[in-house]
């Protein structure tokens, strides 16, 4: 495969799978910034890595793999760990007086929803992103997670159970 085609296969799969690469990135590292990075980062490995691509595989589900394992390798970074400390230290200041933005955007079902998706252990909230958000299929995310399609229909079922539970409590509490 020559340069010029690489060029023209890595633009078309940005158009096609970018949006839907950054709302994954997303569900992991829950900043939009930092999720447009990690999308670049797997947009540079996959042209990199664009030659030895033996497309077995979906090029969908191969990007969203190397999307998944970039955000988890973040995730497990130590530039993550002390992020997280600055947040906790700046939200702990904050919340003394919430602020009014806050107040107003926690009104709406969506973003209660969301919310409730990014309570969820990550193994439950992944699949959940991937089938509800992504619509992929079972068989299409257990490629993607490298995993049974038992397994992910198992994960769907008790994220499922998870988030009726949560959402009933958050009714009940009011």
């Amino acid at each position: 495969m020559d340069r010029e085609e690489q060029d023209y296969i890595l633009e078309k799969m940005m158009i096609e799978y970018g949006d839907g690469l950054v709302r994954l990135a997303f569900s992991y590292v829950k900043d939009a910034e930092l999720a447009k990075d990690m999308v670049q980062n797997t947009f540079i490995k996959c042209y990199k890595n664009l030659d030895s691509f033996r497309f077995d595989a979906q090029l969908k589900t191969w990007l969203y793999r190397i999307t998944i394992n970039e955000c988890k390798d973040y995730l497990r970074s130590w530039n993550y760990r002390m992020v997280q400390v600055r947040s906790f230290i700046n939200e702990t200041t904050k919340s003394i007086l919430p602020s009014t933005e806050k107040s107003v955007i926690t009104k709406y079902d969506n973003d209660e929803m969301k919310e409730n998706i990014y309570s969820l252990p990550k193994m439950y909230r992944e699949v959940i992103y991937l089938y509800y958000y992504e619509s992929l299929s079972t068989e299409e995310i257990a490629n993607v997670l490298d995993t049974s399609v038992n397994t992910v229909k198992t994960r769907l079922r008790r994220a499922r159970h998870k988030l009726k539970s949560i959402i009933k409590e958050a009714e009940f509490y009011g």
